[in-house]
């Protein structure tokens, strides 16, 4: 029998890590910085998720990070804002580094964040992005509701998750972060 080393086989060399997730902690927001520039570039500053996100902190507890050999491969971030008076929570960004993907990081990073926030009893999470993707973690359309976000948004990606029955149910008004008056 021949035993095959780890250069001999054909497999990333990032494959052989073991990715490990943790809430997010101050001494990883460079690296968090980086992998959102990587992934959304300059225009992620002016989107509407980024202007509710610039109103204050997000909660470093719901956030979570994706490690591999002591350094952060993906992140996921939910930030506490208001629907009218309605209290909800702002899900993103989520993103992973490129030589990541397609390895179930994000997944991952989604249902921790997911879980944590219905551990400490949030009701409902909104975000902008692909339903696709965003669904089987029980994302669907905002349809005739009357939420307003600080800046257009395409309806399609326009998404939210009830983690309670109805919590949706005649919320309206502005979205902002809930440090915001």
């Amino acid at each position: 029998m021949k035993v095959l080393s780890h250069s001999h086989m054909k497999m990333p060399r990032m494959l052989s890590h073991v990715v490990t997730y943790a809430p997010e902690e101050p001494e990883h927001d460079t690296a968090i910085e980086d992998i959102n520039k990587e992934a959304f570039g300059p225009g992620r500053f002016t989107r509407a998720a980024y202007r509710i996100r610039e109103g204050g902190p997000h909660d470093r507890s719901l956030s979570f990070v994706a490690t591999s050999g002591g350094h952060v491969v993906g992140s996921v971030r939910l930030t506490p804002i208001l629907i009218g008076q309605t209290k909800a929570m702002l899900l993103g960004p989520l993103a992973v580094r490129p030589a990541w993907k397609k390895q179930g990081i994000g997944a991952a990073l989604m249902r921790t964040s997911m879980e944590a926030a219905r551990r400490a009893n949030h009701k409902l999470v909104i975000l902008v992005g692909d339903e696709p993707y965003y669904a089987p973690f029980g994302f669907r359309r905002i349809e005739g509701h009357q939420i307003v976000m600080p800046a257009p948004v395409e309806p399609s990606r326009f998404l939210a998750c009830e983690l309670v029955p109805h919590a949706l149910k005649e919320v309206q008004g502005r979205v902002r972060h809930a440090s915001v008056a």
